[in-house]
């Protein structure tokens, strides 16, 4: 929540959306942007359910699946499968969770701006820091996350 709420390092409130605002960065490695299509782009989880969590995200600002036109729709999966390859070449997890949570009854954190989850799996990755200390351990510091899947979504050319 402090991400969404970007309560984080004391700035407060704040207004517009912050998945529009990550992908109008000039600076991709600050705002962790991974890779940038047409219509969508791929971008790291600030703070992720696990290892190499990235989310497939529209420019487009809109809340609900149906309100984004069919290609890009087809791009956000295009994306999705991208990121995934990339994650099997560096970090070979044993599964993956892909989802979206649309509507605040959903879970959804960020509301008005509909974005795809893919999380990496690994046998035994779930531990017992978050039921007891309201934390998750991640083996790997984001940054170095970022570093690696950067390297391979630009080793696999360029399609986007």
């Amino acid at each position: 929540m402090p991400y969404v709420a970007d309560e984080h390092e004391g700035r407060g409130e704040r207004p517009g959306c912050v998945l529009c605002d990550l992908h109008t960065q000039v600076d991709d490695e600050l705002a962790l942007v991974l890779y940038r299509g047409r219509r969508a782009y791929i971008v790291m989880n600030l703070y992720p359910y696990n290892n190499g969590h990235v989310m497939a995200v529209p420019y487009d600002h809109v809340g609900s699946l149906q309100d984004l036109p069919p290609e890009t729709q087809g791009e956000m999966m295009a994306l999705i499968t991208r990121a995934q390859e990339a994650i099997d070449s560096t970090m070979t997890p044993q599964g993956y969770n892909v989802g979206m949570n649309q509507g605040a009854a959903a879970g959804a954190g960020i509301v008005d701006h509909l974005h795809m989850h893919l999380v990496p799996r690994w046998v035994g990755d779930t531990n017992f820091m978050p039921a007891l200390g309201d934390t998750r351990v991640i083996p790997q510091h984001i940054e170095e996350t970022y570093a690696m899947l950067r390297r391979a979504l630009s080793s696999a050319g360029d399609d986007g």
